[in-house]
């Protein structure tokens, strides 16, 4: 069967395999046939050999993490034939921790935990793949173009639910929502703030392609300023970027009782920053800054609610390039307007 691989650690490594193994039963009882994955900005890291581990025993390693597929057979009987699945990404680790034994393994103590299509298991752009039932999340039908994008989704479920978690901790009523970022992480963020009826500013450092109209959309206000520029304070902030200076501008602008969730990853870039002014503010105004990666299997139920509730043409509008597996280089060569690209497996 085809599958798309990568020696870990090894930049430009990426190749279509035609002749790759079919999945073992080890791998799960669950076997899946591939209709899509999507692509993102971890892919591209692993691509430049910049991380990535292949499973034991193995020197490649199949990537994609951002799942959809078809069940041919579950002899658990947890799914049917035809029920169309996403593959949850992390599983829990060996010992495990305290967090993996009771299913929260997005929030792994010991980083033992493995992740498919990044570390120790094996990912789903190949044709076929397996997966225990426990880590097949079943889709509405009315997905079946759409449904690669529950990753990311999930990721915000999770983001958003952590939110409201730490809101509870007093009396709070959000009106006003800054997400910074319009990539998908960003429309994600902004679609589940939109669904809960907050006011809605995106900030985006440019308004080509479709993210803006994404946007407004929503019934959201899209910016191309600087977050001081915005000239108002947020109840709820998501930065989505990683960018130093959006991040600490983000912090800065949290309202009384704020919560600022961060779910960009930095680079290593130094800036100069008065840190006492932040924390000042940070602590007479009882704002709570924190940082979310990864999701359980809680968070990708929520996330397949959430995509199920949306408008399916809004979806469909972030994915701006749809490659089949045979042209895969295409795929992963990024394009300026690109929101999300999925590589398909047309059978």
């Amino acid at each position: 069967m085809r599958a798309i691989t990568v020696t870990p650690g090894r930049a430009d490594s990426l190749r279509l395999v035609e002749d790759f193994p079919e999945p073992s039963p080890d791998e799960g009882s669950v076997l899946v046939e591939a209709v899509a994955a999507g692509i993102c900005g971890t892919d591209q890291e692993i691509i430049a050999g910049d991380y990535g581990e292949a499973p034991p025993g193995a020197t490649d390693l199949v990537i994609g993490h951002e799942s959809l597929g078809r069940v041919l057979d579950d002899p658990s009987g947890s799914l049917s034939p035809g029920d169309l699945v996403a593959g949850i990404v992390r599983h829990p680790d060996p010992v495990p921790c305290t967090n993996c034994a009771v299913g929260e393994w997005d929030m792994c103590r010991n980083g033992r935990y493995t992740e498919h299509g990044i570390k120790c298991l094996q990912g789903f752009a190949r044709d076929r793949w397996r997966v225990s039932p426990k880590f097949a999340v079943r889709l509405d039908p009315s997905l079946a173009e759409l449904g690669m994008l529950l990753e990311p989704a999930s990721v915000l479920a999770k983001a958003w639910e952590h939110i409201e978690r730490i809101g509870a901790r007093a009396a709070w009523e959000p009106k006003r929502v800054l997400v910074t970022g319009a990539g998908p992480i960003g429309l994600l963020a902004s679609l589940l703030a939109a669904q809960r009826g907050y006011e809605l500013h995106v900030l985006n450092r440019t308004a080509s392609g479709e993210k803006p109209g994404l946007v407004e959309a929503l019934g959201g206000t899209f910016h191309t300023s600087t977050v001081p520029e915005l000239g108002m304070e947020f109840d709820i902030v998501l930065e989505c970027t990683g960018a130093p200076t959006v991040v600490l501008d983000a912090m800065c602008q949290a309202a009384p009782n704020g919560i600022v969730c961060l779910t960009g990853v930095s680079s290593g870039r130094r800036i100069d920053f008065d840190a006492g002014a932040l924390n000042r503010e940070l602590v007479l105004e009882n704002n709570v800054v924190f940082g979310t990666v990864n999701a359980n299997r809680r968070h990708w139920e929520l996330a397949a609610e959430a995509l199920a509730a949306a408008d399916r043409d809004w979806l469909a509008r972030m994915i701006t390039r749809r490659v089949p597996v045979d042209r895969y280089a295409e795929a992963y060569h990024p394009e300026p307007d690109d929101i999300k690209v999925v590589l398909e497996f047309p059978h």
